[in-house]
């Protein structure tokens, strides 16, 4: 039996009076101790899928279940990592850990909450950090804290929504090797959400593409059959490697390219026609008597659009 399902679930929202079908017939069976990424472009509906998985939203039609158990409301069971780091900034490393400790372990001494959060804070590399407010942290340091927060409620399930998108390309390869790293100590379930197909090889046991919206469905499982431990020097050299990026993106640029569609604009021109300017000179063209020429057109044209 699966740890995590998601099963014909769809999911649209309202706007403008108008209803916008987002996901459609999502399938999805993630065992317990994988980690997955799935992979999507930009605006396809990937943070609309892990927000079922984390229970901040439901689906329309279908169900999402977790250790056999109806998905309805978030719980600490599932971490969840945010893009935008969100942390509370009135409050230093060691207080935005600890107040996700202090919630879930309530039954816990304060000696017991302390060593809690000091584990988890040591474990992403930031107890020299403990006492400084998000203002005071890099980009890097402050997704550290973000991660070290989940990991301190000790879920069973990680949902990471895109968390180093915000990140430059130096402090992005090295947080990903980190966080791969941390994960395979933890030993937890992993759901990543990412637009980087390199960021997927290199962290995963698996990639699932998420085909370009609307109606965006998951496609083909792809296994990634490298050894770990995986690092960015030496994974684009690995035999296999070139194999699985070029079936996810055929998979992507497939699927964005059956969303284009033929649409008719009717383009209302201007209601007038220039003189005729041929005339040998500017006298001759300043005493015609010819005045300019006025009508009405309307112009249909065809346009390819992505939708």
């Amino acid at each position: 039996m699966a740890f995590i399902e998601i099963n014909q679930a769809s999911k649209g929202y309202t706007t403008g009076g108008s209803c916008i079908s987002v996901l459609k017939d999502i399938n999805l069976s993630i065992n317990e101790g994988e980690f997955v990424a799935i992979v999507g472009y930009s605006g396809a509906g990937k943070t609309t899928l892990i927000s079922l998985l984390a229970g901040l939203i439901r689906p329309d039609t279908g169900t999402v279940t977790f250790a056999d158990k109806l998905v309805t409301e978030p719980g600490p069971e599932r971490g969840l990592v945010f893009q935008n780091y969100s942390l509370l900034p009135w409050l230093t490393v060691y207080e935005n850990v600890y107040m996700a400790v202090n919630q879930v372990f309530k039954n816990l001494t304060a000696e017991e909450k302390e060593a809690q959060t000091k584990k988890y804070i040591k474990m992403v590399n930031l107890l020299p950090a403990r006492d400084k407010k998000p203002k005071e942290l890099s980009g890097g340091m402050r997704q550290r804290v973000s991660v070290a927060r989940a990991l301190a409620m000790e879920p069973q399930v990680l949902l990471l929504d895109e968390p180093l998108g915000a990140l430059d390309a130096l402090t992005r390869a090295v947080l990903q090797e980190e966080i791969g790293k941390i994960c395979q100590e933890a030993g937890k379930t992993v759901i990543l959400i990412t637009n980087d197909v390199d960021e997927g090889i290199l962290l995963a046991d698996r990639i699932i593409p998420l085909s370009a919206g609307p109606n965006a469905t998951l496609g083909p499982s792809i296994a990634i059959d490298i050894e770990r431990p995986r690092h960015h020097k030496t994974i684009e050299h690995h035999p296999h490697y070139k194999k699985i990026k070029l079936s996810i993106l055929d998979y992507l640029i497939t699927s964005h390219a059956g969303q284009k569609q033929l649409v008719t604009h009717k383009l209302h021109l201007p209601n007038i026609e220039p003189e005729n300017l041929n005339s040998s000179t500017f006298l001759d063209r300043l005493l015609s008597t010819r005045p300019p020429k006025r009508r009405n057109e309307l112009k249909e044209e065809k346009v390819e659009v992505h939708s």
